[in-house]
């Protein structure tokens, strides 16, 4: 999961996405409207969160051009503000959820992960492909139902791998979902990743490297020839 945090206050917005980067979710910063305008306009996220008092465009501006948009992206409204009128105005300017600072992290994390299950209403929130079981919510994975035990950045990368079904996923794909934009586009942090995936979800292979293009997963029959646990290369970032 991707998200975009609207926060004008430096040490707090530090805070969250240090705290969201533990459970595996890439958060990128907007210190003010214009900054997140412009990230809207250049990447996909699956969660908008956006504190309404901000310089710049408010958070009420920014959500209403992401309504606009017809982008489906889901608004998680923050402010310090608890009344019940404040609450209804950010629901009709179309927020989805609702959560009032202070706030502890986990009930961030836990409405974040609830509103990434509606937002794919279209497809099982667990996802099962050649053999995996892949659970976002709990975060667990077993393959012919063996649990595989996986870290944060592994879990994340196979959560894009299985949602490809099939199809090719490339490095700077793959770094854009499961890292942050502060991800350096040359680091081999993709490859690596990759690479200890395999590993831990053991033979027969099920990640194939697509020389010059990216990877792919599949069953242990169709991986048999092309899925090289070590040497192979794939285009872009870390491939």
């Amino acid at each position: 999961m991707r998200v975009l945090i609207l926060e004008d206050e430096p040490l707090l917005a530090e805070a969250v996405r240090d705290g969201l980067r533990l459970e595996a979710i890439a958060a990128d910063i907007a210190p003010d409207g214009y900054a997140a305008l412009e990230l809207l306009a250049i990447n996909d996220y699956d969660i908008a969160v956006l504190d309404r008092d901000v310089p710049g465009p408010s958070g009420d501006e920014v959500a209403r051009r992401i309504v606009a948009s017809g982008a489906g992206v889901p608004i998680l409204m923050l402010t310090a503000a608890d009344r019940i009128d404040d609450k209804a105005s950010g629901f009709e300017l179309g927020a989805d959820d609702y959560l009032t600072k202070p706030f502890e992290l986990r009930e961030l994390v836990l409405r974040l992960r609830a509103l990434d299950r509606r937002r794919a209403h279209l497809r099982p929130p667990v996802r099962e492909y050649a053999g995996l079981r892949v659970d976002p919510f709990r975060r667990e994975v077993t393959r012919d139902g063996r649990y595989v035990a996986l870290t944060r950045k592994q879990f994340a990368v196979l959560e894009v791998l299985v949602a490809a079904a099939g199809g090719v996923v490339s490095a700077e794909e793959l770094l854009r979902r499961a890292w942050d934009e502060n991800a350096d586009p040359f680091t081999n942090a993709v490859r690596i990743t990759v690479s200890g995936l395999r590993k831990r979800l053991g033979e027969p292979w099920l990640i194939a490297t697509v020389p010059g293009v990216g990877y792919r997963i599949g069953s242990g029959e169709t991986m048999r020839d092309r899925a090289a646990p070590e040497t192979g290369e794939a285009a872009g970032p870390g491939g």
